[in-house]
């Protein structure tokens, strides 16, 4: 396992773990172990779970207690997890992390509320405060996930800068989802105490280089050994060939519906059609889609065979 999983504090290469699931649309908790272990072991200094591509919002509060406490049995290091804990009804948010704080993960991911659109900073502080104060625990680490496109609701400089000043030893970090650099670039530069990941595995040398902690990518799940190569070489001459293969295997992910398309190349990497499962209203891809994508692919699948 790479021994950097084991950081307090984690940074680099993260995969926003998939949840494989059975043919009747349950967790596969022995699937779910294999897998994170499989990325811990192959490039990734730790996982963010439960976020968008894990399909957080379409599992149960109970659901997604249970997988956890399957990863904590299994051994699987929970100082190398980010557990994505935001919901709708901040009851829900509080006892998913209460629950992601007794079983001593690195973090926990907060989405700002998503339901209602056009909520004012005010109403995204009240938020955050609702939840970090009925907590009053000092083990948490909060990351802030912004990510406009998926919740309409924006982590906004004010409100950023507003939660540091109230909870200095709480707010860790952000991941910026925006698939913006301009945007990545000024959050390292303006809030340095922060640990800024990009999105995207496409600005992880950028975010390196500019002094953020790495990258919380969803196609990490494919990736995450070239990934873990560019992490390495990034100072070096080598790290932008090795970007700019990594950018081009993003790029060709993300031009499908993320997720399913991600499912489908787990299912023919490891031999196994239940990688298809995902819960409605996604749908698996078509398979001459994901034989397209598989070609497209040959840098990855090469340093996956190493």
């Amino acid at each position: 396992m790479n021994t950097n999983s084991t950081i307090p504090y984690p940074g680099g290469v993260l995969a926003a773990s998939l949840t494989p699931m059975k043919p009747d649309l349950s967790i596969d908790h022995d699937r779910l172990i294999s897998h994170v272990n499989w990325l811990l072991s192959n490039g990734c200094d730790a996982i963010a779970y439960m976020g968008t591509t894990g399909e957080a919002n379409s599992f149960s509060i109970d659901e997604r207690i249970r997988a956890l406490d399957a990863l904590a049995a299994a051994g699987i290091p929970m100082n190398a997890l980010i557990v994505g804990n935001g919901c709708c009804a901040f009851p829900d948010t509080l006892r998913l992390t209460r629950h992601a704080l007794e079983h001593g993960v690195a973090g926990v991911l907060l989405l700002p509320p998503f339901y209602y659109k056009g909520v004012s900073d005010e109403g995204v502080l009240a938020s955050c405060d609702t939840v970090i104060q009925k907590l009053g625990d000092d083990r948490l680490q909060v990351y802030l996930y912004h990510f406009p496109y998926m919740s309409q609701v924006p982590f906004s400089d004010a409100v950023i800068e507003k939660l540091i000043d109230r909870y200095p030893n709480t707010i860790a970090g952000i991941k910026d989802s925006s698939g913006d650099w301009d945007h990545i670039s000024h959050l390292i530069a303006s809030f340095p105490s922060l640990r800024v990941f990009a999105g995207t595995e496409r600005y992880l040398l950028d975010t390196l280089r500019a002094g953020g902690a790495g990258c919380i990518s969803a196609s990490v799940n494919v990736t995450a050994p070239l990934a873990a190569e560019v992490k390495r070489t990034f100072q070096e001459d080598q790290g932008l060939a090795l970007q700019d293969s990594l950018s081009t295997a993003r790029l060709a992910i993300q031009s499908r519906p993320m997720i399913p398309a991600l499912k489908g190349v787990m299912a023919r990497l490891t031999n196994d059609s239940d990688w298809d499962s995902i819960r409605p209203p996604l749908t698996p891809l078509p398979a001459a889609e994901i034989d397209s994508l598989l070609n497209e692919l040959s840098i990855v699948r090469t340093y996956l065979a190493k």
